[in-house]
């Protein structure tokens, strides 16, 4: 994997595959904070009612782009080892609400700090400087993208390039 060095003004495309290959690495150093018991798609179905605690199953499955039965087979694995929880609506009888259990929010919390220690270990080898300015980028890249993606879950954005 070959980081590139830029000098003056990258263009989107040589940024992207700089964040393509920072990527790769990241998921290599959370490999070494292991996701057990949990698989990747796990991992997503996860966070997603994490942010989204009160979905349906249907909304759940859109959000996994997947279908209900197999977005239900993926929450019942999830469901028999205590990460999540499902609910009857008071409003509708007929309506089921999933959510993260405490046991589910107790894993996302202890795998954030094995993640956050693993780069931590990366992030001190860094100059200041170079923090400073990585975390400045990270905002906004993190504020741009919650919002295409909080669009997308609306229905409201576009998707075009």
């Amino acid at each position: 994997m070959t980081v590139t060095a830029f000098h003056r003004r990258p263009e989107p495309d040589e940024i992207a595959s700089v964040t393509s290959t920072a990527a790769e690495l990241l998921e290599v150093l959370w490999g070494r904070a292991s996701t057990a018991p949990a698989s990747a798609s796990q991992l997503r179905l996860l966070h997603i009612l994490e942010h989204h605690d009160g979905i349906n199953m249907r909304t759940l499955a859109e959000s996994l782009a997947s279908t209900p039965p197999a977005t239900s087979r993926l929450f019942d694995r999830l469901q028999a080892a205590g990460f999540v929880e499902r609910e009857n609506s008071p409003e509708d009888r007929r309506e089921v609400r999933l959510g993260l259990s405490g046991r589910g929010r107790a894993f996302l919390a202890d795998l954030r700090g094995r993640r956050e220690a693993e780069l931590r270990a990366v992030l001190d080898l860094m100059p200041a400087t170079k923090r400073n300015a990585l975390v400045e980028g990270l905002e906004a890249f993190c504020a741009v993208a919650a919002a295409q993606i909080h669009d997308d879950t609306d229905g409201s954005g576009s998707k075009s390039a």
